[in-house]
């Protein structure tokens, strides 16, 4: 996997982080330092621990998944694009709910939440031939930096970011998840 195809997932991986920013900054109404680097900083650290433990759990199976894991790392990134790309279009009630950016337990909660395709994508680097660590700080600073520009753009435009961040995030992951395939196929 090339840097540019690390950094596209990486930008997939961190329109959850941006989405929920711009949903944090509409509470807050106006610019405060610290309440928007705490958010940003667990946001893109989340995103760089995630895979880690995905890349330990799908390591200590690749002897026995390294013959179709090709189809492992295309469904498991198709799946994520496609159900970021469904609850885009399909909003549930998680829109509805008030988001306390100013609490830890919040932000904890919110870290982790956005967090979860990371664990999965950790699972199929760990099938590809690819450097974790250069990966993962990839993922944890483009989380960091789209969270702060989330923060900081939504003050001044609203949510209307929000649809087209998600529905992005889950074209580049399915769009990862078809090369990977495409090139182990033709190998």
């Amino acid at each position: 996997m090339s840097l540019i195809e690390i950094l596209l997932v990486a930008i997939g991986l961190a329109m959850d982080c941006f989405a929920v920013s711009v949903a944090c900054a509409l509470v807050m109404k106006r610019f405060q330092w610290w309440p928007m680097l705490r958010l940003a900083f667990m946001f893109g650290l989340f995103q760089a621990l995630m895979p880690c433990l995905g890349w330990l759990a799908g390591s200590q199976f690749y002897d026995y998944i390294h013959r179709f894991d090709h189809w492992i790392a295309f469904s498991i990134l198709a799946f994520l694009g496609i159900r970021m790309i469904w609850e885009n279009l399909h909003p549930g009630q998680e829109g509805h709910r008030v988001i306390d950016p100013y609490r830890w337990h919040t932000v904890l909660l919110l870290a982790v939440a956005t967090s979860i395709d990371a664990l999965a994508v950790g699972l199929s680097f760990s099938l590809l031939d690819i450097s974790l660590w250069v990966a993962v700080t990839i993922i944890g600073v483009v989380s960091f930096v789209l969270s702060w520009v989330a923060l900081l753009l939504s003050l001044a435009t609203g949510d209307r970011l929000t649809k087209r961040a998600e529905l992005l995030g889950g074209l580049i992951l399915i769009a990862i998840g078809l090369k990977i395939l495409l090139t182990h196929l033709a190998a």
